[in-house]
């Protein structure tokens, strides 16, 4: 019996099909395929790279200057439909789309979390380093929540008086420069409980209602604002749609600024070309 060389492996790039015509394939792989293997040994194989069971697969044989052709028969050579150089696998999973497993979502997974009392006694964790470094609350000199909320209502009281702001002056947001400009009429000055402030959660921290810090509400002359003149479902003034705006005392710098006209329009359009 004439001895018989064992065929040569072939490189062929494994895909699984496009979501859309204009896509990337959603798995792209190089292997090395022994022509000799039956379709059976090769969907094994195929699984642990696609994940779609050998039974659920469907395999389209993609060769260079051949039309596509789809490989059936578990029990054929697989180096019989024409394998070589350059082709591609697409495997195609037969499975109804419920029944396919989605790997890229996380929300079902289980995932461990570290107990509190086992971070806090861990000597180089971060809260460990803020420790050692007297950082953020455990700086001696910090200040409590209240503190800090306290301290910029006064601030903003400052800046209010200092500014002169008061309701129905006209003023402008800050930094505005030409053409850019956001004008309009100060509707409201006071808390807004319902804009958070940095750091400190509500529902942990017993605020104040006469120490919150201070906003100031302005209706605008344009649509350039965020709101109506009401935030996290709780009204404070009442303007058109995208009118509203929100800002910091410091922002505001009130003044003698009509409304614009249709000839200031245009001048600041000129100013922008």
């Amino acid at each position: 019996m004439a001895f018989q060389p064992t065929p040569a492996d072939i490189s062929v790039a494994i895909t699984t099909p496009m979501a859309s015509s204009s896509a990337e394939p959603r798995l792209l792989t190089e292997r090395r395929i022994t022509p000799t293997w039956s379709v059976s040994q090769l969907k094994g194989k195929l699984e642990t790279m696609t994940g779609v069971p050998p039974g659920s697969q469907r395999l389209l044989l993609k060769s260079p200057g051949r039309p596509d052709q789809w490989v059936e028969g578990d029990d054929s050579i697989i180096g019989d439909w024409g394998l070589m150089k350059g082709c591609e696998i697409e495997v195609h999973d037969t499975r109804p789309q419920a029944a396919r497993p989605n790997f890229t979502d996380l929300s079902s997974v289980e995932k461990y979390v570290l107990p509190t009392s086992t971070y806090e006694s861990l000597s180089n964790s971060v809260l460990a380093w803020k420790k050692n470094q007297k950082l953020g609350r455990f700086d001696p000199n910090a200040l409590t929540p209240e503190e800090s909320i306290r301290q910029q209502s006064e601030r903003d009281a400052a800046e209010i008086q200092q500014r002169g702001i008061a309701l129905d002056k006209r003023a402008i947001v800050l930094p505005s420069s030409p053409p850019h400009i956001r004008r309009g009429t100060i509707r409201f000055v006071g808390p807004v409980p319902t804009i958070p402030f940095p750091g400190v959660d509500p529902k942990k921290v017993q605020l104040d209602p006469e120490a919150l810090p201070l906003w100031v509400g302005i209706e605008l002359d344009e649509p350039l604002g965020k709101n109506d003149g009401s935030v996290g479902g709780q009204r404070f003034f009442t303007c058109p749609n995208k009118t509203g705006v929100f800002v910091k005392p410091e922002k505001v710098e009130v003044g003698d600024f009509p409304p614009l006209d249709l000839d200031d329009l245009d001048d600041e359009l000129m100013e922008e070309i």
